[in-house]
């Protein structure tokens, strides 16, 4: 089984959602067998939404996980918030977002969240591979 653990940090938000990003598009390049384009693509995806919200919503730092399994990817961001993502209608004119968890739901295989015991919670989508 691979994996990749990466820090991400508000310090330069957009930097830190391309760093994420990048990161996870290097540990799915050196996977083998590799994922289908569109799956990688997909995890990129799910990467970068689960990032930028736990970056906007979770205090300003996050740990992306990558775990390879032979039928999957499981992609978990850990952040400081107790704050559970809720499904909310998409704002279509203020710009305030509501996309991106319904987007997460309807890619994924499956979605949890786990409220760590010393504060702060995970956040794991399970992709196909």
């Amino acid at each position: 089984m691979d994996t990749m653990s990466v820090d991400v940090a508000t310090d330069h938000p957009a930097g830190s959602v391309a760093l994420a990003r990048d990161s996870a598009r290097n540990f799915l390049e050196k996977l083998v067998p590799a994922p289908a384009p569109e799956a990688a693509d997909t995890v990129i995806l799910v990467v970068s939404e689960l990032v930028t919200n736990a970056l906007r919503h979770g205090g300003g730092t996050c740990t992306l996980d990558l775990t390879a399994h032979p039928d999957g990817i499981k992609v978990a961001v850990h952040d400081p918030s107790p704050q559970t993502p809720r499904m909310r209608t998409p704002d279509l004119n203020g710009g305030t977002g509501g996309f991106g968890w319904p987007m997460v739901n309807r890619l994924a295989t499956a979605t949890s969240v786990t409220h760590q015991p010393a504060g702060g919670k995970s956040v794991t989508a399970r992709l196909p591979r």
